[in-house]
């Protein structure tokens, strides 16, 4: 398994409420862009659903969209990433949905994780195979 690593930074955040909960809890979609670079060098784009808690703090799951290369090779992927915000960071695990990858990224699998505060960029690391 092949391991890279690299940053990120949001290109863009559109996010609405679809339901307010009992206290300052709420439910909400989410459609986020983000820009890649280091191992992956890509544009992501995430849809996602967010349940935020009293206290501010937040867990998420969605789909996101990869176009771009890994280690050179180009083509386009899905992720699934799910997660947890607190404390001023976000924290996200992914893996790569079976059968999705495109182009010289046929067969791809993996997983990784990324974390990101408010402030710029965000960390990732990503663990795939190319079969």
């Amino acid at each position: 398994m092949a391991n890279v690593e690299g940053t990120f930074t949001v290109a863009s955040w559109d996010e609405n409420t679809y339901a307010e909960l009992d206290g300052n809890g709420k439910l909400t979609r989410a459609t986020v862009t983000f820009d890649f670079t280091g191992g992956v060098q890509a544009k992501g784009t995430w849809d996602a659903v967010m349940c935020y808690r009293d206290d501010g703090t937040a867990v998420f799951t969605g789909m996101q969209r990869m176009t771009g290369q890994i280690d050179g090779r180009s083509g386009e992927f899905v992720l699934r990433a799910d997660g947890t915000f607190a404390g001023g960071e976000a924290r996200s695990q992914w893996e790569v949905v079976e059968g999705s990858a495109t182009g010289e990224l046929a067969g791809l699998r993996g997983a990784g994780s990324s974390a990101a505060t408010s402030e710029p960029p965000g960390t990732f690391t990503f663990g795939y195979e190319l079969g």
